[in-house]
C-alpha cells in the first residue's frame, strides 16, 4: 500500500487553496494530507487544510527555521513549500532532509540572486536575457536623474522596491499636479513627481527603489518546473492583457525562461514574468516560488503542483507538455469557507462605574489547531 504524502504550506497566498485542491485531486490517486500555517486566522488556506495552526508573530529568520523544523518533525512533513523566510529555510536544507522533509524550493544561491531585483537584472543580462533600462535610486536627486533620462528616451517612469513581492510598492510617475481629479473614481497607482520628491527629502532614511520604464502588455507569466539536474520539466506561459487571460508555448517567452531557470538552478517551481518594451519582450520579474495563479494550468490539462511534489520526492515526472492549450478566460472571485472563531465573552448586566474595567470584553480566544479535512472539496 502506498503511503500518504504530507505537505506543508507556510503563510502562503489565499489563492493557493486551489494549489491544495489540485494536490488532493492528483492523477496518481495518492492520498495527500495538507498542513497549513498562517499569521491571519481568517486566511482561507487554514480552512482548506487538513490540519492548521496560527504562526507565532515576529520570529527572526533563524527562530523561524527552528519553528519550521519543529513543525516538520512533529507533523511528519514529507514536502515543505516555504514562502515566508524562504532564503533562511533553504540555507538549512540538510537539516530538513535529516528530519525527513524535502524542500520544494530552489537552492540558496538561486534564491539570493533573485531576492534583489537589481542583482537579478544584472545576472540575467549577463546570460543574454534582455531587461528594461533601470536605475537604482536611494534619494531625490537620483530619482530626478532617472526620471529625466527615461522621459528623454520617450518612456514613462515607474518605480518599485528593489526587494519585494508582487505589485507591492509599484507606482507610476506623473508630471501632473495633484488635483481633485485624482480623488475621483478608484485609487490610482499614479503619483505626482513633486510629491514623491518632497517625501524623499523629508525622509529620515534612504529608500531602495528600482526605477524603470512603464512596460506594456501583454504580460506573460511562465510557470516553470525544474529538476535538481537544472533541466526544465515544464514551462507554460500564462498571458494577461487587461481582463483577458490565455496560454502560450511561443519560444519568444519559453527560450529565455529556460535560459534563466537552467542557468541559475531555479529548482522546483518558479515563475518568470515578461512584458513588452516596444516590440520586444523583456524580463520583468523572477519569483523563486509557485505563482498564485499556477492552478490555472489545469485549463491546459496539467496538474503542476502534483508534478512538483513528485519531483521533490525523487519521483521524476519527466518532461511535461500540455496536451492542449485552454481557451481564453478571465478570473473572478468566489466565496471560500473560513474556520469558525470564538466570540469574545459578553457581559449580560450593564457595567457600573466601579466595574467599568471589568466590563470590557475578554480578548478572543486564538484559533486552536483543528482538523478541517474535506471542508472545501
Amino acid at each position: 500500500m502506498v503511503s500518504r504524502v504530507r505537505v506543508w504550506l507556510n503563510r502562503t497566498y489565499a489563492e493557493n487553496v486551489f494549489f491544495m485542491d489540485q494536490l488532493r485531486r492528483n492523477p496518481s490517486d495518492r492520498a495527500v494530507e495538507i498542513h497549513a500555517t498562517h499569521g491571519d486566522p481568517d486566511s482561507p488556506v487554514l480552512a482548506a487544510a487538513d490540519t492548521a495552526e496560527l504562526e507565532p508573530d515576529a520570529l527572526s529568520p533563524a527562530a523561524y527555521v527552528e519553528y519550521a523544523l519543529t513543525q516538520c518533525r512533529r507533523r511528519g512533513i514529507d514536502v515543505f513549500v516555504p514562502r515566508l523566510h524562504q532564503s533562511a529555510i533553504v540555507a538549512h536544507r540538510a537539516d530538513f532532509e535529516a528530519a525527513g522533509t524535502a524542500l520544494l524550493a530552489p537552492p540558496p544561491e538561486a534564491v539570493a540572486v533573485f531576492e534583489d531585483k537589481v542583482v537579478a537584472y544584472q545576472a540575467v543580462e549577463s546570460i543574454g536575457v534582455p531587461v528594461p533600462p533601470w536605475w537604482r535610486v536611494r534619494d531625490a536627486d537620483e530619482l530626478v536623474t532617472a526620471v529625466e533620462e527615461l522621459e528623454r528616451l520617450g518612456h514613462r517612469a515607474c518605480f518599485k522596491p528593489a526587494a519585494g513581492a508582487g505589485g507591492v510598492g509599484f507606482r507610476m510617475i506623473t508630471r501632473e499636479p495633484f488635483s481633485l481629479a485624482q480623488l475621483k473614481g478608484f485609487p490610482s497607482p499614479e503619483v505626482p513627481l513633486d510629491l514623491v520628491l518632497e517625501s524623499l527629502r523629508r525622509a529620515e532614511e534612504p529608500v531602495d527603489w528600482l526605477v524603470m520604464p512603464r512596460l506594456e502588455q501583454p504580460e506573460v507569466s511562465v510557470d516553470c518546473l525544474t529538476g535538481s539536474d537544472n533541466r526544465v520539466r515544464l514551462a507554460i506561459g500564462r498571458t494577461k492583457h487587461g481582463r483577458r487571460r490565455g496560454f502560450t508555448q511561443h519560444e519568444r517567452w519559453l527560450e529565455p525562461t529556460r535560459r534563466i531557470a537552467e542557468g541559475f538552478g531555479l529548482h522546483h517551481l518558479s515563475n518568470i514574468q515578461f512584458r513588452m518594451l516596444g516590440d520586444r519582450p523583456v524580463l520583468m520579474d523572477v519569483n523563486t516560488r509557485p505563482a498564485g495563479g499556477l492552478h490555472q494550468l489545469s485549463l491546459c490539462g496539467v496538474n503542476a503542483p502534483w508534478a512538483a511534489v513528485r519531483l521533490a520526492l525523487g519521483d521524476d515526472p519527466g518532461e511535461i507538455s500540455p496536451p492542449f492549450l485552454g481557451q481564453d478566460y478571465t478570473v473572478v472571485s468566489a466565496p471560500r469557507p473560513l474556520l469558525p472563531v470564538t466570540m469574545p465573552r459578553q457581559r449580560t448586566e450593564p457595567p457600573t462605574l466601579r466595574g467599568s474595567l471589568d466590563a470590557l470584553p475578554a480578548p478572543a480566544t486564538p484559533v486552536e489547531p483543528r482538523t478541517a479535512s474535506g471542508a472545501l472539496q
